[in-house]
């Protein structure tokens, strides 16, 4: 089952793409180790909203916002070693604003919209990727059909926190790929889309997001804890903002991008938690959101995205050494 989301008058108008100022970090900067960014072969296909996973060495970029605001089943591969992108079996539907993670080694997309410019389905669906056959298959719905979430996961679990369908959602559900079956966990506390999450400390950390285009960005982060299906409340970022990334490298928290209203991000960030502490590292060569970040040996990798607020997708393929 799917259900439709009526967008907004000023999504529609922002299908071209606008200007944006782009904003730096207000976090203290890290002067003796900025870390460095390794600009690399771009993506074939220009694409933002994104899913990103890491495979087999490999970063795949799934789905997403093609070149004149239509979604795409593409699926594209790229291999760090030889600074190439290799084709992949595409989905079986276009999907964009889709999460993706990685569990004992099988890929799984999960949610996202269907449909483009006038109106977007959100969708429950999860698709297996097969490796070996370069296939995929459809596993157990999401019970909350959402768009614009975010996964992590912990324990072999796939924990799918926020995004939105007839509504902005606090829904936090979590997957176990061996049993195939969906349980319900405890609520997030604020219900918001285009937020980013990770696994860190054997928790699930939600951070950043918005109610909505032009509404509220959130700049809390919130952290749950599986062993007493409680959260509590962390250091909030130094910039409210949805459409960002965040991945884990070397026991930090790093954060990437993102969007507010007028508004594009080339903020790096990492969670210093010694100090409980966010502080500014070496900006984005391109500022974007819509993207996902993935660790493959010891750098985080970035493709794709949108350059300026609204649409305006990108081939941009960059890393962050820290």
């Amino acid at each position: 089952m799917t259900r439709r989301v009526v967008l907004a008058p000023v999504i529609i108008a922002l299908a071209g793409g606008c200007i944006g100022l782009t904003t730096e970090s207000q976090a203290p900067v890290d002067l003796s180790a900025p870390g460095s960014w390794s600009i690399l072969a771009p993506m074939p296909t220009a694409r933002q909203e994104v899913a990103v996973a890491a495979l087999d060495g490999r970063v795949y970029v799934i789905g997403g916002f093609g070149p004149g605001f239509r979604p795409v089943a593409t699926v594209e591969a790229y291999d760090p070693e030889a600074n190439e992108w290799e084709p992949r079996a595409s989905l079986p539907e276009p999907v964009h604003h889709a999460a993706a993670a990685v569990v004992d080694g099988r890929l799984f997309v999960i949610g996202g919209y269907t449909g483009g410019r006038l109106s977007w389905e959100a969708s429950p669906t999860v698709y297996e990727y097969d490796l070996q056959g370069n296939t995929w298959k459809t596993r157990a719905a999401m019970p909350t059909p959402r768009g614009a979430l975010a996964v992590a996961v912990v324990a072999n679990r796939v924990h799918a926190l926020g995004g939105s369908g007839e509504k902005l959602s606090q829904a936090h559900e979590v997957y176990d790929p061996a049993a195939n079956r969906w349980t319900a966990a405890n609520p997030m506390p604020t219900g918001r889309d285009h937020l980013a999450a990770v696994a860190y400390q054997d928790r699930v950390w939600a951070v950043g997001g918005r109610t909505s285009f032009r509404g509220t960005q959130f700049a809390n982060v919130e952290i749950y804890e599986p062993a007493t299906d409680s959260w509590r409340t962390g250091s909030s970022l130094p910039s409210a903002r949805g459409g960002l990334a965040a991945a884990v490298l070397r026991d930090r928290i790093f954060v990437f991008g993102g969007e507010a209203p007028f508004r594009i991000f080339n903020a790096t960030e990492m969670y210093d938690p010694g100090s409980n502490r966010w502080i500014a590292k070496a900006a984005m060569p391109t500022a974007r959101h819509g993207i996902g970040a993935v660790v493959v040996g010891g750098r985080i990798y970035i493709p794709g995205g949108g350059r300026q607020p609204g649409f305006d997708a990108t081939r941009a393929n960059e890393a962050y050494t820290p």
